[in-house]
């Protein structure tokens, strides 16, 4: 039995926003990161991942989504659907990886414009195989 009221998440995840991000080698790059309002014109929005699987739970698949929710924390919706986007992914132990070291997912996924209005605050919260922490969101205005 565990001495902890609650039990950890099964993946830590480090997620900012930024003006641009991509992944190439294995490697997280960012640019503008820290992004805490845009607008009012449609501008570029980049949300950055970088998941980092414990070495036990290496070679599963997991799901996952980031949606996007309004200030009253419903989700956003462009053309009647709402506004979300997912995938999936996998860390595999690349040979002569330290045992008990974390595995790093790194995921960047740029937006060239958004479906929000000037004056209002939204927040990208990811979900992992169904489940959020209240870790894993990041919020944004717009202004007026």
């Amino acid at each position: 039995m565990s001495d902890f009221p609650f039990e950890r998440p099964l993946v830590d995840v480090t997620l900012l926003l930024a003006d641009a991000a991509q992944v190439a080698d294995g490697k997280l790059y960012v640019l503008g990161g820290g992004v805490q309002v845009i607008g009012p014109q449609p501008q570029p929005l980049a949300v950055a991942l970088l998941i980092k699987v414990p070495w036990d739970r290496a070679n599963i698949t997991h799901d996952w989504q980031l949606e996007l929710l309004d200030e009253d924390g419903m989700p956003v919706m462009h053309n009647e659907m709402p506004f979300l986007i997912g995938g999936q992914f996998e860390a595999g132990r690349p040979p002569g990886w330290p045992v008990g070291t974390p595995l790093p997912v790194p995921l960047g996924i740029t937006f060239h414009a958004l479906p929000v209005q000037p004056g209002h605050r939204y927040t990208w919260r990811l979900a992992i195989d169904g489940t959020s922490e209240p870790t894993w969101q990041a919020s944004f205005g717009v202004k007026a």
